[in-house]
């Protein structure tokens, strides 16, 4: 079942994401965006937080069989341990950086040579995190199968990245089924939808309309 309709129309619901075309966000690499994704929100929403476990774990099926869940530090950590726990199956997790004392791991959990990961995400934008796991855990010895997350941007340098590694992902929403939706339950109008749309061609150029 295609839930990004549905999954796009809570996370504006709940302030999960928001959108601003007119008065734009200033991401922490310094990009100016109309709009600002925070899915963490939704674990404050436990009837948004069940349905989106549940979305997620449906669509892992498309993934194949697969032995472990893992989530990506920090935000996916919640999203993927609640996935596994609907599919009943360990968890681990995959920090961004190896922990500076201790055993000093860079995945936390009991990881096994030979087990097939799927790797769970709460937004995909470059796709530079999860691909950093990715590879954290095949060189652990794992096999990964795929990524999952809730929501991505629908970048074209995530794609081809994706694309390069032979890596499959998905996600239960995206920008396109969010900008719909968002006209639909008249959240913005016309301009503002022509000025998401003109982001979407061109997020990193887009910020000098504002110059």
């Amino acid at each position: 079942m295609n839930h990004a309709a549905e999954v796009a129309r809570q996370l504006l619901e709940i302030k999960a994401v928001q959108l601003k075309p007119q008065e734009p966000f200033t991401w922490a690499s310094g990009m100016l965006s109309p709009i600002y994704c925070d899915n963490r929100i939704a674990l404050s929403y436990p009837a948004v937080r069940t349905f989106l476990k549940n979305c997620l774990a449906e669509t892992a099926g498309s993934f194949g069989p697969f032995d472990v869940v893992a989530g990506v530090a920090t935000a996916g950590i919640a999203h993927g341990a609640l996935v596994a726990d609907k599919l009943d199956l360990p968890f681990i997790y995959v920090r961004s950086s190896a922990k500076g004392h201790g055993r000093r791991n860079l995945i936390e959990g009991e990881v096994k040579t030979g087990q097939r990961v799927l790797v769970v995400e709460d937004l995909i934008s470059t796709g530079g995190s999860c691909l950093a796991a990715a590879e954290a855990l095949e060189e652990a010895g794992c096999t990964v199968v795929g990524v999952l997350a809730i929501f991505q941007y629908e970048f074209a340098k995530a794609r081809n990245a994706f694309e390069a590694k032979n890596l499959p992902f998905q996600t239960i929403s995206g920008y396109s089924a969010l900008v719909q939706e968002a006209v639909k339950t008249g959240y913005i109008n016309e301009t503002d939808q022509k000025i998401l749309e003109q982001w979407r061609e061109n997020p990193e150029g887009w910020g000098a309309l504002f110059a």
